[in-house]
């Protein structure tokens, strides 16, 4: 396991991450980093202030974009307690692994999860993959974690989430921490009325991220029968 002096580059990635978001087309974020959780958090993570990832770890404590509405982990911090190391450790990233199946890098406030693929899913290994939460399954973003970042802060995050928001959406998100989501009912992968018109409430993004992921086992598991 590399100390943290080994990670700390010479040459960052941080100012390339500043300038993405400068130039990013919607409401960003950054919500400081501090010690000791960053250098926990990278040499957790054993990945270098050199890549874009380590750079968001060590220099954010999480970075939240379009209002709230998509929240890429950081290190951590008071209003998004999660960590990426914190967030995947004893969930996709058991102990004594080398690296992560499954890497939790972002989420969305309706459970969506962003996650780079280390073999879990079959796909090229180092894509980025969206759990949609209208259809309960994995889809390739056919992008690494770089890729992603600049796309969540500069892409058309408009039309990738049009048939998952409603009017008024970005008053409710405000309201919320980033370690909050909306539930929707009927749940977004069954038939009902348009998004809208379903019923909404505020709940822990992790037991929202959790019982999708238990419907789909479930489905799974009928599908075997």
């Amino acid at each position: 396991m590399r100390p943290l002096r080994e990670l700390l580059s010479d040459d960052p990635a941080w100012p390339y991450v500043q300038e993405w978001i400068a130039d990013a087309t919607k409401p960003v974020e950054v919500l400081p980093a501090s010690e000791p959780d960053r250098s926990i958090a990278l040499e957790t993570m054993q990945v270098t202030t050199r890549s874009p990832m380590g750079a968001v770890v060590y220099e954010t404590g999480g970075i939240v974009v379009d209002g709230g509405w998509l929240r890429i982990l950081g290190s951590g911090h008071p209003r998004m307690p999660r960590s990426l190391p914190g967030g995947n450790k004893g969930r996709t990233w058991e102990e004594g692994q080398s690296a992560p199946p499954l890497l939790y890098v972002a989420d969305d406030v309706v459970g969506g999860v962003f996650a780079l693929d280390g073999g879990a899913l079959g796909g090229p290994p180092g894509h980025v993959h969206y759990f949609a939460p209208d259809r309960l399954e994995w889809e390739s973003l056919e992008r690494g974690y770089s890729d992603f970042l600049a796309w969540a802060l500069q892409g058309d995050l408009g039309a990738f989430y049009e048939s998952l928001r409603w009017p008024g959406w970005r008053d409710e998100v405000a309201k919320l921490s980033g370690d909050q989501g909306i539930s929707i009912y009927p749940f977004l992968w069954a038939a009902g009325p348009p998004v809208e018109d379903r019923a909404r409430k505020v709940a822990p993004i992790a037991e929202i991220v959790v019982m999708q992921f238990d419907v789909r086992r479930q489905m799974d598991d009928g599908n075997e029968a």
